[in-house]
């Protein structure tokens, strides 16, 4: 029987090869908005499930409020991306995402930095709970 982390590890493996394979095509360079419709295309292509610019209200007193929050991509409604086309991702996205992650009940998310050389190093893993460290993500070649 496959574990739900096993499911989980499987789906971001799958996500971040179909995020490779846009920039192996584009390159770095584009809108961040190129990017993000190329990628949908892409996981349409592998069957991905994804919603796209999700509202996330805020709740603050019980009350849900519309703060004009959007997740740039939900996978499967189990991980978020947040996609980045710039020279050098600022920390608050980090933060970011991390309250994204919070706000949603979800454990994993993404940012994913389109304008790296190498796109292995502009992907950043952040998994809420978790203090350690993002690990690296795997090479391109165990992606496939």
């Amino acid at each position: 029987m496959v574990s739900n982390e096993n499911a989980l590890d499987d789906l971001a493996h799958a996500v971040l090869g179909a995020c490779i394979e846009v920039h192996r095509h584009l390159g770095p360079g584009l809108l961040e908005s190129a990017y993000e419709e190329c990628l949908c295309h892409e996981l349409r292509l592998r069957n991905i499930p994804f919603e796209r610019q999700v509202p996330l209200p805020i709740t603050y007193k019980a009350i849900k409020l519309d703060a004009g929050y959007r997740l740039d991509l939900v996978v499967d409604g189990r991980i978020i991306l947040e996609l980045k086309a710039c020279d050098h991702v600022p920390k608050v996205a980090q933060a970011q995402l991390l309250s994204y992650l919070r706000l949603t009940g979800l454990t994993l998310g993404y940012l994913v930095n389109f304008h790296a050389y190498r796109l292995t190093e502009g992907i950043q893993r952040l998994v809420l709970g978790h203090p350690e460290p993002p690990s690296p993500p795997r090479s391109p070649r165990s992606l496939r």
